[in-house]
Parts: structure tokens; C-alpha cells; sequence
């Protein structure tokens, strides 16, 4: 299907979403979370605010899984169940409980999660630690994707330690939410050394030409389109794409087809463009 970027923004601008191009958001939470007013993150009032955009379908992580993931991705499990297309699951991961019945459960629920969460900055354990080398060994054997929290100059998911998973593991596909955010270029360098490595692009577009750099340093068949839904609004997100100059094609694999290529190859649902 061939798309022109003018008729693309003018329809955004007009109607608010692109009708003929869905949208997948690989990065987003739910639930209640303390000190924070979030009135659209409860899943009916959340799949309302899609449909208004254009988003079809959110892969998420319960906000209570982050933490206490034996009751939070029991929760994911009900949602999931209750809105099959409107919403995929992360196994959220705390490496302070027993990661080993953490698999045990993930194995349970192959029409619910599409891979697992990791959040090292919040746990104050490195990616590198013995505590998550369960996830890494089982998500590596079986080509499975993990979204893992990262940010530069972290001693806990900085590049240092997203390099040493690269160096040892092939085959996961490793997600680097956030893109080692203000570390630009050593992400970018990383991007270019590992064929397994996707980049995120929630908080990457509060800084203005970082998208710009980093189309010009790498292909967009990697990069996928998140938003931490619902902490941030989707159209902050989808109008700084179509402010960054990308062409239709880099459009269109940025908000769909790469999360496309990468979730469905091994997940038994699809969403279809309309022609």
C-alpha cells in the first residue's frame, strides 16, 4: 500500500487519526499509581482514548505488577482475556521474587503475554545480575521479547549494561525502553552492533532532533512507537513523528508494521490495514 505523507497529515489534522493505518503502542502501563491523577488508566476508558487516535492495540504492564508482580500479572491475565484486541501483556519481572515460578506462570498464559517487563532503574538491580539470568536464559531459547527499562549513564540499564546482555544473549529481542535516553549516540552505536536490539521511542521526542539524528544514523525498520500510555498523550507522540520530516515509509514502520513484524511472527492474533 503506498502512502503519501501529505494526505497522511492532512487526515491527522482533519480527523485526529489516520483511518487507513493502525497504530500499535509497544510501550504502556495501566492501573492506578501513587501521588499520580491518570483519569484514562482503567482498560474501558483507556481503549476509549485508542480508538480516538487510532491506536489499535496496547502492549502493556500493569502499574501493581511493577512491584507485586504475583498479583499484578494476574490482573494483566483478566484484561487481556476480557479485551483480547485491544490489549496484549508484559510479564512484569521483580527480581527480588522467585524468578523461576515467574517462568513457571508465563508459560500458563501464551494467548495473554507477548514477553516480559523489566525495570532495573526501579529495583536497583543491574540487567547483568544473576537474578535476572532465568528471564534471559528462557526469553534467549525461545526468541522471546523483553522490554526492559533503560536510561544513559544508569549503572543499572545504562549501555554498559545493555551491552553485556547483547555480548551473551542473540536471540531475545531486547527493547530498550526509553533508548537509553540522553546517551544518544552510544544508543545509536549499540543499534549499529546488534541485530537484536530495537529502539523505543517513549521520552525519546522531549528533546527536539533526536528522532532527526537518529533516522540519519540508522534504518527505521527498528524502531518502535511507545508512549508509556497512560502517562503521555498520544498525540504529543504521532505529531512529533510527522514534525521530525520522516518519510510515509518511515511512518508507517514506526507506528505499525515493525511492532507488527516483531509480535505476530510468534503470537497467534493480527490487526489488518485497511485498503
Amino acid at each position: 500500500m503506498k502512502l503519501n505523507m501529505n494526505n497522511l497529515w492532512n487526515e491527522f489534522l482533519k480527523k485526529g487519526k489516520i483511518e487507513n493505518l493502525p497504530i500499535i503502542d509497544i510501550h504502556c502501563h495501566m492501573g492506578l499509581f501513587y501521588g499520580s491523577h491518570m483519569p484514562y488508566c482503567e482498560p474501558e476508558k483507556m481503549a476509549q482514548r485508542m480508538e480516538i487516535v487510532g491506536v489499535k492495540l496496547c502492549i502493556f504492564a500493569h502499574h501493581y505488577s511493577l512491584f507485586e508482580p504475583e498479583i499484578g500479572n494476574k490482573i494483566v491475565v483478566e484484561i487481556v482475556r476480557k479485551f483480547p484486541e485491544k490489549f496484549k501483556g508484559y510479564f512484569s519481572v521483580n527480581p527480588h521474587y522467585n524468578v523461576k515460578d515467574d517462568i513457571k506462570n508465563y508459560e500458563k498464559y501464551n494467548d495473554v503475554f507477548v514477553g516480559f517487563k523489566l525495570l532495573p532503574d526501579y529495583h536497583k538491580v543491574p540487567l547483568s545480575d544473576k537474578r535476572y539470568k532465568n528471564i534471559f536464559d528462557f526469553a534467549d531459547e525461545r526468541e522471546i521479547i523483553i522490554l526492559t527499562h533503560t536510561w544513559g549513564n544508569s549503572i543499572y540499564d545504562g549501555d554498559k549494561e545493555v551491552e553485556k546482555i547483547l555480548k551473551k544473549y542473540k536471540k531475545i529481542k531486547l527493547i530498550l525502553g526509553h533508548f537509553l535516553h540522553g546517551t544518544w549516540d552510544k544508543a545509536v552505536e549499540i543499534m549499529k552492533n546488534y541485530e537484536n536490539v530495537y529502539l523505543e521511542l517513549c521520552a525519546v521526542v522531549d528533546e527536539r532532533g533526536i528522532l532527526e539524528k537518529i533516522i540519519e544514523e540508522i534504518e527505521s525498520d527498528r524502531i518502535l512507537f511507545g508512549t508509556d500510555f497512560p502517562w503521555f498523550n498520544h498525540y504529543y507522540y504521532i505529531g512529533s513523528l510527522f514534525g521530525a520530516g520522516l518519510s510515509a515509509d518511515d511512518i508507517r514502520r514506526i507506528l505499525y508494521l515493525n511492532s507488527s513484524k516483531l509480535l505476530f511472527q510468534t503470537k497467534p492474533f493480527h490487526i489488518s490495514e485497511k485498503k
